[in-house]
């Protein structure tokens, strides 16, 4: 076993897989889901603990089913005796390319996952964590989206955050995979292309050649901040909650950075979409600088003020 391999290995080992019965391990070809699943057979192979494989294909390229049998072969020679193969159909609702074939991909790994009772591992590494802290601070995002892709969430883990890219594709190397080059990872079109090919190149060059490891840093840090800022938003949340409304007073009174999270906890509840901080300072307004406004129309509901309560209604 390669010095690169172990270190995955070691990475996957350290993972909880508590309370799911087996493991299922995204794999779409490149070299972090193929370093990851080979990490996670070899981890998993003298511990009893089930572990599966699924395979996603996507159908936004020609090919793409000789992709997915490719891999699904790939999985095979591992060891893998359980490889589950998902076409799936991704439906654009102008969200864009990307985001509809991440919400595609997750739908059928979060059902697959429930159906197995399995914890999903996915071979985000630290390049991609790096790439996606820097898309949030360019899109002026708060503290979550700076946090990253959090290591743990539901039955979704992420063990590679600590890997660098280039570790997986000396795995693969070590192991005598050949990853599939998605074209779409060289394609300008995408920000996060540019992003990893222009960007932190230039970042590294003009500013320190660690700045992936620093922006994967501020990930840690800023997920820290955001885990206590969500917990006290969802207290204050409780404690001025008035049946489906808000007592204007009791959160009126609370700082800014809780006030909004808790008003964009209570609007998502009632059944507001597509937000964005406009939405919430122009409902904070309604706290902070209430002139006898009629109330606030945001994407699904117009929010009002009275009698000292927040109150909402379809729109």
């Amino acid at each position: 076993m390669g010095p690169q391999t172990l270190r995955i290995m070691q990475a996957v080992s350290a993972i909880d897989p508590d309370p799911a019965s087996c493991l299922l391990v995204a794999c779409f070809g490149g070299a972090d889901s193929l370093a990851l699943a080979a990490a996670a057979r070899l981890a998993t192979s003298h511990t009893g603990l089930a572990t599966h494989a699924i395979v996603i294909d996507h159908g936004l390229q020609d090919g793409s089913a000789e992709v997915a049998t490719r891999v699904e072969n790939q999985l095979h020679r591992m060891g893998y005796r359980h490889v589950r193969r998902v076409a799936v159909t991704v439906h654009d609702r102008g969200t864009g390319p990307e985001a509809a074939a991440r919400e595609a991909r997750y739908n059928a790994l979060s059902e697959a996952a429930e159906e197995l009772d399995a914890v999903v591992l996915l071979g985000h590494t630290m390049d991609d964590q790096a790439e996606t802290v820097l898309l949030g601070l360019a899109r002026g995002s708060g503290t979550r989206s700076l946090a990253g892709m959090p290591a743990a969430r539901g039955r979704f883990r992420r063990p590679l955050l600590e890997i660098r890219r280039a570790q997986t594709i000396a795995a693969c190397g070590e192991l005598g995979l050949v990853p599939w080059r998605d074209p779409h990872n060289t394609d300008p079109a995408f920000a996060r292309v540019r992003v990893r090919d222009r960007v932190l190149p230039m970042l590294a060059e003009e500013l320190t050649p660690g700045v992936v490891e620093a922006l994967a840093r501020t990930a840690r840090l800023a997920t820290a901040d955001a885990d206590l800022l969500d917990h006290l938003a969802a207290e204050a949340h409780r404690e001025v909650t008035l049946g489906d409304d808000l007592d204007v007073a009791g959160l009126g009174a609370r700082p800014d950075a809780i006030r909004h999270r808790v008003l964009l906890r209570w609007m998502r509840h009632r059944g507001a979409r597509n937000l964005n901080q406009g939405h919430v300072l122009a409902v904070d307004h309604l706290l902070t600088d209430w002139r006898g406004q009629q109330g606030v129309d945001v994407p699904g509901m117009r929010v009002m003020r009275r009698a000292g309560r927040l109150s909402a209604v379809a729109g």
